[in-house]
Formats: structure tokens, sequence, C-alpha cells
């Protein structure tokens, strides 16, 4: 892993230190197994929520770490560049916080918001349906209002911890306007929610994607997270932060591929001398060090426009689409510098190729960014503003 990182503070420091021997002495060796059994690593979520790193981006108040965005992203660079699962699951967890944070009351913050953020409750993210995947307003899932609660039917597709979480956060649709969206925290004990069998992945197996079923699920109206009508807003809001956090799990993961490839490249040798110093081959591992640090540049960027409070919704769909078409350039090259090696699957390269597929496609397909990017441009927003802001 690179030691060189931007670090505001001596404490950032000590952490992504106590991140960086976590993720090589207690995940590194689990990571390849259970990936390979598509084995969920319930067990490693808890060990990250006992040392806080669940909660990383929130107050402290409510039992988060209270870090800057910066830092929580270099966080899960550092986790992600052993093992993606976990990076896009602490991702998940966070972005299932978010709207309880921003949009709950100080009541349901106080009752809710510790076993969350402290790690003893398993968050996921319920928006996307099987036929309005990129078009969240299209959603069937309904919620009708029942005297103190909500009765909510319907199916949510690509649940990330689908069957595992402890908690799922839902849109559902109140009102037949093309809006009338609102939010729900739903445990996971209640009657009527199943998951479907987890779905048959290309990568990021230990990751458990699956369809979740509501069938007549009862939830109490203090469930409900804004007001009614809010649901899309919070959605919105938080989708911006996610796809920054994806940005950094794919920036670990080209990292751990240019990783290997860089200690294969060192000890392979041909005619006489390490592949590393013909230049056909040095040249390759050179851009993909130019990827994997362009990736990171455009990330902690658009992390700082957060942190500063100044607007960033263009800088996270750079960063996500930036990243996520690097993470999959690095990872086949990785593959090409191990050769035919790199075809099987005893070296975990070609795992990375694989996981690296599906972060052109979630949180917003990279088309979809581009389409962000693009209408952002046409409004005349200034890129350099938010530059000069950003030292």
């Amino acid at each position: 892993m690179p030691a060189s990182r931007h670090l505001p503070t001596e404490e950032a420091v000590d952490l992504l230190r106590l991140v960086r021997d976590l993720a090589t002495n207690e995940l590194l060796p689990l990571a390849a197994s259970a990936e390979a059994e598509e084995r969920f690593p319930r067990e490693v979520f808890r060990l990250l929520g006992r040392t806080g790193l669940l909660g990383l981006p929130y107050d402290e108040e409510h039992g988060g770490g209270g870090q800057p965005y910066e830092v929580y992203l270099q966080v899960l660079e550092e986790i992600a560049s052993v093992w993606a699962s976990v990076g896009v699951g602490v991702s998940v967890h966070a972005l299932s916080c978010f709207g309880l944070v921003t949009a709950g009351t100080d009541d349901q913050r106080r009752r809710w918001l510790p076993d969350m953020l402290g790690g003893e409750l398993l968050g996921a993210y319920c928006l996307s349906e099987a036929h309005a995947g990129s078009d969240p307003a299209a959603m069937r899932t309904t919620a009708r209002r029942d005297g103190d609660a909500y009765v909510l039917n319907g199916a949510k597709a690509w649940t990330t911890h689908g069957g595992h979480a402890d908690f799922y956060k839902v849109m559902a649709r109140t009102s037949d306007s093309r809006n009338g969206i609102s939010c729900f925290l739903v445990p996971a004990e209640v009657d009527g929610l199943s998951a479907d069998a987890p779905e048959r992945k290309m990568g990021l197996t230990g990751s458990t994607t699956a369809t979740m079923r509501f069938d007549g699920v009862r939830v109490p109206a203090e469930r409900r997270l804004g007001e009614e009508g809010d649901g899309l807003r919070i959605a919105l809001a938080g989708l911006d932060s996610g796809r920054l956090g994806i940005a950094a799990v794919a920036t670990g993961l080209a990292q751990g591929a240019l990783d290997h490839a860089l200690a294969y490249a060192r000890e392979r040798e041909t005619f006489g001398r390490p592949i590393l110093e013909h230049q056909g081959l040095a040249f390759v591992l050179a851009d993909m060090e130019a990827a994997v640090q362009s990736a990171r540049a455009a990330t902690l960027h658009a992390a700082r426009l957060k942190d500063r409070g100044l607007p960033f919704s263009r800088e996270a769909s750079v960063a996500k689409m930036v990243a996520t078409d690097n993470a999959m350039r690095v990872t086949t090259d990785a593959v090409q510098v191990f050769g035919g090696y790199g075809y099987t699957r005893d070296f975990p390269v070609e795992r990375f190729m694989r996981e690296a597929k599906v972060m052109q496609i979630f949180e917003g397909t990279n088309q979809i960014q581009r389409m962000v990017i693009a209408r952002s441009l046409a409004k005349g927003d200034a890129g350099r503003i938010g530059l000069a802001e950003a030292p």
C-alpha cells in the first residue's frame, strides 16, 4: 500500500496506520476464502464496528467518529485495497445511516443512531427496483398509511447486505405523484420482510446482493424519516456521498492490483532480468500508477469540497467516473502483467478485475455520471471556484 496520503492531522495519521494494520493482519487472511466460498463476512463488520470504523464521517455526539470525509475516504481506500467487498459494505452502511443523520428528528437520532454508528446494527439501502434502476422516481413499492403505521408492499432489487442487515433504509411510494416517495427505517425482524436467494455475481461474491420482498410489512409511523414526499430528496442527497465512497473503494482496489503487479514485476525474470526493467512493461506500470494517483486526487478533491460545505455534486460524479473507469483499466493491466498466471485463480488479480466491473455500474452507472457532469456544465457551474476554495 502506498505511504503517501493527504493527512490533515496526527490523529488521521494514527487512524490510517491502525486501519492499514487491521486490513493487513485481520482482513487480508480472510478475503480470498470468503470470496471463493461466497460467504458474507458478518464477523468482519462486527470487528470494524468495535474499532469505530463504521461511523467515521458522522458526529461523535451519537457515536460517530467525527472525522472529515477526506479522512473517511482514505480509510475506505485502505480497506478496499485488501478486500473490496468489505470496503463496499462500509460505504453502504454509511449511506444507510445518512437519512437518519440528516432527516431524522432529535428523538429518532437519540434512539437509533448510536447502535447504527457503533456497529451493533448493520444497515442496507433499498432504493433500486428491477424496472427502475437509474430512474428511482419510477419505483412501484408502496407505503400505505394505516392508523399509526405504514404498510409496505413491493420489492427492492440489488440490495447490498440483503438478508444479513439489521435494518433497511427503504424508499417507498406514499402518493401517486411522480415524486410522492417517502423514506422509512425498517428493522430486519418485522413480519413480511424476506430476502430472495442472493444474486450469482461475477465479482464481489463476499458481498451478498439480494432482492428484498415487502409483503404487508407494517412499520410504525415513527420510523418514517422526514415528511411524506421527502424520500426522493433524502435519497438523492445521499447519493453524492455514496458515489465518493465507491470512488474511494475503486481507488483502493486499483491500488491493491498495482501493488500485486509491481511485486510480481520485480520478482519475475525474463531474458536474465526482472520484467520491470523491460520498457514495455515498465510503461504499463507507470500508466497504472498515474491512473491510481489521478483517481485518488479527484476523490479527495471532491471530499475537501464536501468538508468545507461547498457544492460537490459534479465533482462526486467526476470522481466516481474517473476512479471506477481507472480501476477497470488498472486491474485489467494487472492481469496482463502476470501473463498467463494472471488468468488463473492462483493469484488475486483476476478477482480484482472481476470486482472492478460492477463499480462502473452501481451508485449510478458511469453513463449517468456523464449525464450529471454534462448537465452541470450546461448550467455554467464553474468548477474553478471549487478548486480555488479547496487548497
